[in-house]
């Protein structure tokens, strides 16, 4: 990852919370904690953040009323070659004309670049998701009543009384804030409650996530892992990960992120 964008990932993370520490900025960006501590030391020069002991905070703390979870802006660019892959196996189970809800995240933004053609009748909570599908697709877009969360580019409400329940999907498209033996995990309860709405509107159950979602845990279950129809993840999955999948009765889609980086490097062929 270039220093830019390491850069940016950092400003982003130290808007999520009061103080984001060393080891949270190597982990997101997937660089050393000594490129990390230069890059601070950098930062804090430029008068963009402070560096304190063990990491770094705002120069203008965080506003109240936020999600809990990591912005839009911080998680975009994190194993965004698993979260390419992921998507491109998540559209081809779509079919023009098919009516499908999208729930909001960067794996799921991902779908945007690979179903533009399709023309379907798309639900989505996802202010990006929605934005990108009106400029660069015809296919025809649905967002539900709420509050836009900058943040996390998400419409959400805690009322029942939205579109939501007008809207029927053959299939939903969700990622995770983690997944585990009970359950598909979210960091919020407030996108917990919205999900779940989203749920209820739709015959299937899709959950895209790269193959570190299995290692991450949260305090939120979203619903229990029966409740899925499709995982769809990468090839660092493990063996005894696919065993949990395969006897809670769900499938499994993996997808291989080396051949998938030479599919789109390789000049086409007319």
């Amino acid at each position: 990852m270039h220093e830019r964008e390491r850069h940016r990932i950092i400003l982003s993370a130290v808007q999520e919370k009061p103080v984001v520490t060393i080891q949270d900025i190597s982990e997101l960006t997937e660089a050393s904690e000594a490129t990390i501590r230069r890059d601070i030391a950098a930062l804090h020069v430029q008068g963009k953040i402070r560096r304190v002991r063990g990491g770094a905070e705002s120069i203008h703390p965080p506003q109240l009323g936020n999600l809990a979870g990591r912005p839009f802006r911080v998680s975009e660019g994190v194993n965004i070659d698993k979260k390419r892959a992921i998507a491109r196996k998540a559209a081809e189970l779509c079919n023009p004309g098919d009516a499908i809800i999208i729930n909001g995240g960067t794996t799921t933004f991902q779908l945007v670049h690979y179903i533009s053609a399709f023309r379907l009748q798309v639900m989505t909570n996802s202010f990006a998701i929605a934005e990108h599908l009106v400029k660069h697709s015809k296919n025809t877009v649905t967002v539900p009543g709420g509050a836009i969360y900058r943040e996390q580019s998400l419409i959400l409400s805690p009322f029942d009384n939205d579109t939501t329940r007008n809207f029927y999907a053959r299939r939903m498209f969700i990622g995770a804030q983690g997944v585990g033996p009970l359950g598909i995990m979210e960091a919020d309860a407030l996108l917990i409650q919205s999900e779940q709405k989203l749920m209820r509107q739709a015959d299937e159950l899709i959950v895209m996530v790269d193959s570190s979602k299995f290692k991450q845990r949260s305090s939120l279950i979203l619903c229990p892992l029966e409740q899925v129809t499709t995982i769809i993840t990468d090839d660092g999955i493990s063996a005894e990960t696919v065993r949990m999948i395969e006897n809670a009765g769900v499938s499994l889609i993996i997808t291989s992120i080396s051949a998938q980086v030479e599919e789109e490097d390789s000049p086409s062929v007319a």
